[in-house]
């Protein structure tokens, strides 16, 4: 397990299990909360920094030296993935970074997360270009659906972004994978179904997922989409595959060592990723009684609040 007992490391997250992606240690190469778009339901809140620049928003050379500050240590892990606060190509650094990963510790696969907006710039699509796994999200193609559940920057142009993402469709070797997150009374009418069922079949992915939500989201009237119509979307959505929860059981996970700093990688995580305390539980393999304690202790400092939802109490960095 990754000792964490230096404060230097800030951009680096996890490891957390994926059903797919098996350990995935995360890079957040942005500021909270930098992004492209505001969407409704972003489980990391609203965007306070809403932009199309693209810029080494945190210095790449940090995030380099952090990079090996963890991965010296060969922690047990199966893919990097580049995800967390923000949009992650809006970093310009992100290609030299890839390389970094890609010469140095070839043993890891790496993946991308991201909201697909910046496909339009082929040097986006050159720098992510030798990645294994790239997850868009795609969750309107009309500008009336995309303006009111992902609140775009100035300047974006819904087309643009579809043009973009068939580009790299295109020339794209490795796994691409295509979310769609279901907003109840935006995007879930037979009009929009069809029309976002026509781009996918137009792109071709490799996977498509289906999510709602499920953990609070930025704007508290977006609802949770219930399980028959989940069902029948995923069906009708080329048989996507419904996400949302978390994937591992306690016995897929490591034991953590006597020395880790249970605290920072449990605030880590809540940072970039609201919780419930089994979450919590299962993502790092803390038995639920240490969680609690650290849990209790954060709400104490003010660091952490509540939110009651539907599959439970959630934690939650306070603003």
């Amino acid at each position: 397990m990754i000792d964490r007992k230096s404060r230097a490391v800030e951009n680096i997250f996890g490891p957390v299990p994926s059903r797919r992606l098996g350990m995935s240690l995360g890079v957040d190469l942005m500021p909270h909360k930098t992004c492209s778009l505001d969407c409704v339901y972003c489980e990391c809140g609203a965007t306070t920094h809403l932009t199309l620049v693209r810029d080494d928003y945190i210095s790449t050379g940090q995030i380099k030296a952090e990079l090996k500050a963890v991965l010296s240590q060969s922690p047990s892990l199966d893919t990097i993935t580049f995800s967390g606060s923000g949009e992650p190509t809006l970093h310009r650094g992100i290609g030299e970074i890839i390389r970094f990963i890609r010469t140095n510790y070839p043993q890891y696969k790496v993946a991308v997360l991201t909201n697909g907006t910046l496909f339009n710039l082929p040097e986006v699509r050159e720098q992510l270009r030798d990645v294994d796994v790239v997850k868009v999200s795609l969750d309107a193609v009309t500008t009336t659906q995309f303006d009111s559940i992902n609140r775009p920057c100035v300047g974006l142009r819904l087309a643009d972004i579809i043009e973009g993402l068939v580009a790299f469709r295109k020339t794209f070797l490795h796994q691409f994978w295509v979310e769609v997150f279901l907003v109840p009374g935006f995007n879930d009418t037979k009009t929009e179904l069809a029309k976002i069922k026509d781009v996918l079949q137009t792109l071709n992915p490799d996977r498509v997922q289906l999510n709602a939500l499920d953990r609070p989201g930025t704007e508290d009237w977006v609802r949770p989409a219930d399980s028959a119509t989940l069902k029948k979307t995923a069906a009708y959505l080329l048989d996507a595959e419904i996400i949302g929860h978390p994937d591992a059981e306690p016995k897929d996970l490591p034991a953590l060592t006597p020395g880790a700093v249970l605290a920072e990688r449990l605030y880590a995580t809540i940072k970039r990723r609201p919780c419930t305390a089994d979450d919590i539980s299962r993502l790092l393999g803390i038995d639920m009684d240490e969680v609690g304690q650290h849990l209790d202790a954060l709400i104490e400092k003010g660091t952490l609040i509540r939110k009651q939802m539907p599959r439970g109490i959630f934690y939650m960095v306070s603003v």
